[in-house]
Parts: structure tokens; sequence; C-alpha cells
């Protein structure tokens, strides 16, 4: 296994951003809560480095979060950030003054700030400070006003006079800002400097972790039989490539088809994975009943658990046709699995609902193969590339569950489903053309339910109205619609009105999310 760095969460909003500039530099990491991190984990895990993270909490309250005392004798270096750099201060003989909002009369600092170096030097700071000061990101409320024995000034700022701080002889380094957000600029240079004086090679690599998940599959599964649930996704596809290099004919995926896909969408599916990869592939076309299933279905909560019923249950008819299966293969991500622990409560036992699969493993008694649980999005991506997947295919906008169900509000039927497709396969051609898609997280057409009067040609007519989507994100949490220019919202409106029939109207969505969401359902 290559080196750990460990990441100690304390409640920060940003802490994930630590893990992807670290991930950046291939260097691998995990976050866990503070109050999972005890002496016998520290002994498991054998970090080569440590980072303490932010967090709202102040060090001055009784009982804040604070990590195992032995953290600070494993001869490693460790990084405090904001919260971090004030619990290791009133840790290691220290002291912080708490500011307004935590009951004292301190100083609080957010937003923009700049920092000044002071006349000493210092490695960790290589290529900083080289224009005299470096612009910083501050979100805190009390303030370090007495530094712990061993410990030096490296840098100050209006409101914080011991903005770097750093004990150089044990490798520990503090900072009060946020080096990992975007209005830190040349953050990510610290978090290179810190690495490189731990020691650290950057040898976790997508082709490292390709061996080292075929080797951990191979020795999870035996020879037993893995089931995996295919949506035609990014992840799901991924993972189930992956798994098929392991362990070859021991997989077979079961597509559904439940009527709701995109143009072309099942015959791409069912030709790359058994055409192309030749993986065991069970094609469920079970487009009849779905359809029949939410005719006349208007409420979107209905929609949705009606969809995700009729899964279950037709993947376990299919899955039960497999003889000898233990294992259902899940295209699990790291955000899943850290959102998935409550930083008050400990580990969740369970993985968040939304899987397409949820409730399977149970239901089934199948044990879980998650390959892409210690992954990031762009790396699953990355890895898809390593595995041979056409970047046609893996760098594809996120799609919902449930389908084209979500963009049809009010009843499902039919004929408005292949108006929808045309129309989407339009727009998204549209975008292609131009350039764009890589620029967006996700675009789609939403059919309204709505009629409307238009002229063509000498005649009236009385069809559709439809809403155009797209937005911009890093991680679909949040989003803004993307700022298309007039010229190519016109052109596309025209070619949509030329070329499906049943649509007159064409409106662009510019609602950002929040307070919508990115989908209309």
């Amino acid at each position: 296994m290559t080196d750990q760095l460990l990441i100690i969460d304390f409640g920060s909003q940003v802490t994930q951003l630590i893990a992807r500039r670290l991930r950046e530099l291939n260097v691998y990491c995990e976050i866990h809560p503070f109050q999972n991190v005890t002496d016998d984990f520290l002994a498991e895990f054998r970090p080569k480095a440590v980072i303490f993270s932010g967090g709202p909490d102040s060090v001055t309250r009784q009982g804040s979060p604070r990590p195992p005392a032995s953290v600070y004798e494993l001869g490693v270096p460790i990084l405090g950030i904001c919260y971090g750099q004030q619990v290791m201060m009133q840790d290691l003989g220290g002291q912080v003054e708490g500011g307004k909002i935590s009951g004292g009369g301190g100083t609080a600092e957010f937003g923009r700030a700049y920092v000044t170096p002071t006349e000493q030097r210092l490695p960790f700071l290589d290529g900083w400070f080289d224009g005299g000061r470096e612009q910083v990101w501050m979100s805190h409320g009390d303030h370090v006003s007495r530094l712990a024995p061993g410990f030096e000034v490296f840098g100050t700022s209006p409101n914080a006079p011991f903005a770097i701080t750093a004990d150089p002889q044990r490798q520990f380094f503090a900072v009060q800002f946020h080096p990992e957000v975007h209005h830190t600029p040349n953050g990510k240079r610290l978090y290179e400097n810190f690495v490189k004086l731990a020691g650290f090679t950057g040898d976790w690599t997508m082709g490292a972790y390709r061996e080292e998940a075929i080797r951990k599959i191979r020795e999870q599964v035996g020879d037993k039989k893995v089931i995996c649930g295919l949506s035609g996704g990014v992840d799901s596809s991924v993972a189930a490539v992956l798994i098929h290099e392991a362990i070859g004919d021991q997989l077979t995926c079961v597509f559904v088809d439940h009527g709701l896909l995109r143009l072309g969408e099942a015959e791409e599916v069912v030709t790359m994975f058994r055409d192309h990869y030749n993986i065991r592939l069970i094609h469920a076309d079970e487009q009849e009943l779905f359809l029949s299933a939410l005719e006349g279905v208007s409420d979107p909560e209905v929609k949705r658990k009606t969809i995700g019923k009729l899964f279950i249950d037709v993947f376990q008819k299919h899955a039960n046709s497999i003889e000898g299966a233990e294992f259902l293969a899940q295209g699990t991500l790291y955000p899943d699995v850290i959102e998935s622990v409550s930083f008050s409560g400990g580990p969740s036992v369970t993985i968040k609902s939304h899987h397409n699969v949820g409730g399977l493993p149970e239901k089934m008694g199948l044990k879980l193969v998650e390959p892409l649980r210690e992954l990031f999005k762009d790396e699953v991506r990355a890895l898809g590339r390593e595995l041979g997947l056409p970047d046609s295919f893996i760098g594809r906008h996120p799609f919902p569950g449930p389908g084209l169900a979500i963009r049809c509000p009010g009843e499902i039927t039919r004929a408005k489903l292949d108006i929808l497709r045309k129309a989407d396969a339009v727009y998204i051609d549209q975008i292609r053309r131009h350039g764009l898609y890589d620029e967006i997280w996700q675009a789609f057409v939403a059919i309204l339910p709505v009629r409307t009067v238009g002229v063509m040609g000498d005649g009236r007519t009385y069809d559709y109205a439809c809403a155009l989507r797209a937005v911009t994100s890093v991680d679909g949490m949040t989003a803004d619609y993307y700022p298309f220019t007039h010229e190519f919202l016109g052109e596309t409106a025209t070619r949509i009105i030329n070329e499906v029939e049943g649509i007159n109207r064409v409106t662009y969505d510019i609602t950002s999310k929040p307070p919508g969401t990115i989908e209309w359902e």
C-alpha cells in the first residue's frame, strides 16, 4: 500500500477540498472525523503525515473537539488549519483567545486578507512571499494569543499576528487561514511543500490504484460470483470494467432498461459492454412494466418511489437467475462515504439511499463490492481512461436514476417521452457543436406540462413548450446556470422547433441552486 496521509476532520465545510488538493499531488489521503481517531486507529492507519482541518467550534469551550494526545508523539509532520492551528496551540501549551462568536472580546477575521512574512525563512514557505505578501482566505472567530513552546511566527496578517507558525524541529506547522480554498491563490504550494517535507513521492496514480484495486477485488471475492447493477452512468460503468478485469466471467451485469433513457442510450450501453468488453450482461428490457405503472402519475415523489420499487423488483428477479452470486457491486464514491459519516454521531451503518440498488444487499443477503469508494468523481473518470473507456462515454454529464421521468413534469406519456428524447438530442448536439459540453456540469431539456398556441407556415399549432437547462457546478451541491449567448439560444430554439414535431416554444431556465434544484422534479 502507498504511503497514507490522515486528515482529521473537526467539522469544516471545506475539509473535502483539502483531500482534493492532496489527491491532485498524487498523495493518498483519507478523511476521518476526530471522534473516530483513537490511539488504536492511529497505530493501525500509520499515517506518514497528519492534517488537522478547520471547524466551527471554539477550543476555548470545555469539551471541544480534540485529537488524541498520541498524535503528537507519532514523529510525523502535522499541519493545523484554522481551528486545527488553535487545537495545536491549546494542546501543546499555547493559548487561544475567544472572539465575539465564542463570547470573548477578540477580533474575528472573515474573508480576504493579506499575510506578510517575518524575517525568518522556512522550507514550508518555499515559493511564498516572492511578491512581498500573499492573499489568503480567513474564516475564524477565535485567534491564537500565545504560541506553544517551540513555535515561532513566520507570517502575520492585520488581525492574526500568528497567521503562520511552526515548530521546525518537530515539523509541526500551523496556519490561521484556509490554503485549500480558491481564494488563497497560492495555497496549493503550501500543500506541495508539506508533503515534500513529509517524504511523499507522489506515487499514488490511477495506474497504481488500478493494480491495488484489482488485487483487493480478487482477495475479497475469491472464486465467488458478483452481480453489478449497471445504469450506464460513469460510476457503475467504471466499477463494472474494473471488476471484470479482476475476475472476468465471475461478473454478471444487470442493465435495467426502464424506458426512461435518452435517445439511443440502451443500445449504446449494450453494445459497449456486451460486444466491446465482452462482459456478461443481462439486458432487462422492462419498458412496458415501468411505463404502464407510471401511466397517469404526476406527483414527482410517487414517480420516484414507483421507479425505485420496480427497479429493485426487476433487479432481484434477474439477479436470482444467477446461481451462486454472493456479492453485489456498487459504484459508491468517496464523497458518498464521507457524507454517510455523521460529524456528531460517528459513522453511519448504511450507505445513503440515493444509490439505485439501495436496500438490495440486505434484502438479497449479498455482500458489497465497492472498488471506487476511495475515489472522487474526477478520479473515477481518470480511472476510466486508464481502463480504456472512451472519453465520449466517461465525460458524459450526470443522469438521474429515475431518468426522463423527472424531466417530464406532470403526467408521463410515451408520446411526451419521444418528444423529449428528440429535443434533448438536438440540444446536446448543439452544445457539442459549439464546443461547450465540457464546460457544463449538466444539460438537458424538460418538457413542460403546458401546451401553447403557435404559428407554423400559415397554420395554427397547439404544441408543448420545453425548457432548456444547463448548469455549472463542482460537485452538484450548488450550481449556477450556464451563460449561453442569445445567438446560441436562438439557434438552438430554431433547431428544436424545426426538427422536433410536438414543440412550438422554447425557454431557458436561469435559476441557480439554491433556491432551485438542478433537475425539475
